[in-house]
């Protein structure tokens, strides 16, 4: 066979790797000289190298938490880990007999007296003499039984594992909870960052109360310091801002509110409205996300002249787009583009939180490469159960993103929520999707009760600096708004707001969205009475006490107002 064969067939024989157990096999192994024994003992060390290497990369990966959530991965480092364990062992076998110094056939055949009790149990026969178990066959057995115990080990904790991984996945919802209609597959974010399948409806439960921070009385005024800026899009940054002085913030907020920070401008200090993103619970710091408009001064600003270590002044909380936990056992969150931030501030406080309701996040946006905090998405989903994600793409062409494409639509959003009309809906984003959503969401029977929105108006601001000031010459004014402590009267025609009369004549009321979501343009009505198309920004109490918004205000009569 020639000496590379005959070195084959004998590991082959001696190390397991064919059918006859190992001494038996020995019984017709030709006799070894010193170099073939030399030979031989250098392949037996190098096996039981490999299989060392095998079994600690195989407990690695065993050990990994990725592992038991991936069963192919479980698998491969399975077989791994015996195959491992399999090289150590023909190596300790190859050894033993090499080390005890007997020819093959010798050595076989004591083996056989050994087993039919015609010689000493712990004895050798080489030559017609005595020879006991080497320390070196003893400390190879050693170390075969450790590594099987440790095995065994990881084997029981791997299997009680993925017992109850698979218990938590097969288990039946909870009485009640509404069944998911039966073929539907719903795409959402996977681990992987590709589409995955949700075919199961959880039952919705009743959540236990949350503890809500208490907004202290009045704004807080001042300045906080830039910690970090993190670049989450092309277009959008999120800066996360801090105590100068190193304590927690200055003051409470409420999941989904907004604060003013003042940018200085040559013509003069410009305030804008930015949504915290962070949530509540985490004291050190907040963050807004801003992003980067054509037309936007203030963002413009931002992104390119400020910079880590520079101070900021705002004013905050305020804003009534709000969720903590207690008014709804469920919530939906739909959102496109930056009007994603208002709603991950809910979705980072309930999942800090543990609260336990059903979680619904939508989102749109134009491409995967527009998709906010798509890696802290994914993260949450793997982590909490109620939380379910659905995203789609208007632009996915010639991307890697397989999930659905175009604008959020009635069908998808029916199919991936159930029960969507007896559940609590927060919407925000552009004007026209929040126009289409309105529209959709009517149509699968959300009451307005249950639709809370806050829309940004960035891009409708830019539009009402380009326009000239509002004139009454184009229209007849039916009314009169007098604006009481500037001593100010202006004509009012239909269709005209209080906002924009005031501006006609020079009387300044503070305001920053203009779509009557942030309530900075409020003011007391003191005679007359209006419409206004949107009235989020006003609590039940302040609509009571007389107070408008004078972006949304309109009226066919005369009106008096405090400004």
């Amino acid at each position: 066979m020639g000496m590379p064969g005959m070195m084959q067939q004998m590991m082959r024989t001696m190390m397991g790797g064919g059918a006859k157990p190992l001494y038996p096999a020995m019984m017709v192994l030709p006799p070894l000289d010193q170099v073939q024994r030399a030979q031989l003992e250098q392949q037996a060390e190098e096996r039981v190298r490999r299989g060392t290497e095998m079994v600690t990369r195989a407990q690695a990966q065993l050990s990994h938490p990725a592992t038991s959530t991936d069963a192919g991965a479980l698998a491969r480092a399975s077989a791994e880990l015996r195959e491992g364990i399999s090289l150590v062992e023909s190596g300790v076998a190859a050894r033993r007999v090499l080390a005890s110094g007997a020819a093959a056939q010798p050595a076989a055949l004591a083996w056989f007296k050994r087993e039919l009790g015609l010689a000493p149990p712990a004895a050798l026969v080489t030559d017609g003499k005595s020879e006991s178990f080497s320390q070196f066959h003893l400390l190879g057995m050693a170390a075969l039984v450790s590594f099987g115990l440790f095995a065994i080990a990881v084997w029981w904790r791997r299997s009680r594992r993925i017992a109850m991984l698979m218990h938590r996945l097969t288990e039946q919802p909870s009485k009640g909870a509404a069944p998911p209609a039966e073929g539907v597959v719903y795409p959402v974010l996977a681990p992987s960052g590709v589409a995955a399948d949700r075919t199961s409806g959880a039952a919705v439960r009743t959540p236990p109360p949350v503890a809500i921070p208490a907004t202290r009385p009045g704004n807080w005024r001042g300045k906080l310091r830039v910690a970090a800026i993190f670049d989450e899009t092309p277009v959008i940054k999120t800066l996360r801002l801090i105590d100068p002085d190193g304590g927690a913030i200055p003051f409470d907020f409420l999941p989904g509110q907004f604060l003013w920070i003042t940018v200085p401008m040559p013509a003069g200090p410009i305030r804008r409205s930015y949504t915290i993103a962070s949530s509540p619970t985490r004291r050190d710091y907040l963050e807004i996300t801003v992003k980067r408009e054509d037309k936007g001064i203030v963002s413009t600003q931002v992104h390119t002249k400020v910079g880590v270590g520079d101070l900021i002044e705002i004013e905050a909380p305020r804003g009534y787009f709000t969720f903590t936990g207690r008014e709804a056992d469920s919530i939906v969150l739909i959102g496109a583009g930056v009007g994603a931030t208002p709603l991950m501030s809910v979705l980072r406080y309930l999942t800090d939180r543990g609260w336990s309701g059903e979680i619904f996040y939508l989102y749109a946006c134009r491409s995967s490469a527009d998709f906010l905090y798509r890696e802290e998405l994914e993260q949450l989903q793997r982590r909490h159960r109620n939380l379910h994600v659905l995203a789609t793409m208007t632009r996915a062409a010639g991307t890697i993103w397989i999930g659905p494409e175009g604008r959020l639509t009635k069908d998808l959003i029916a199919g991936f929520v159930p029960e969507i009309a007896r559940r609590r809906v927060h919407l925000c984003g552009p004007e026209p999707m929040m126009d289409e959503m309105r529209r959709i969401l009517g149509e699968l029977g959300v009451l307005k009760g249950q639709l809370k929105t806050e829309a940004f108006g960035t891009a409708k601001r830019a539009a009402i600096a380009a326009a000239p000031l509002p004139s009454v010459a184009t229209a007849a004014a039916t009314a009169t708004v007098t604006f009481v402590r500037s001593g100010k009267s202006a004509p009012l025609p239909a269709g005209m707001t209080v906002l924009e009369a005031a501006d006609s004549v020079g009387v300044p009321i503070e305001n920053s969205c203009r779509s009557g979501t942030c309530g900075a343009c409020k003011v007391r009505l003191l005679k007359g009475a209006v419409t206004m198309a949107v009235e989020d920004a006003l609590e039940p109490a302040e609509k009571a006490q007389g107070w408008i918004l004078a972006c949304q205000a309109q009226s066919r009569a005369d009106l008096a107002v405090d400004a």
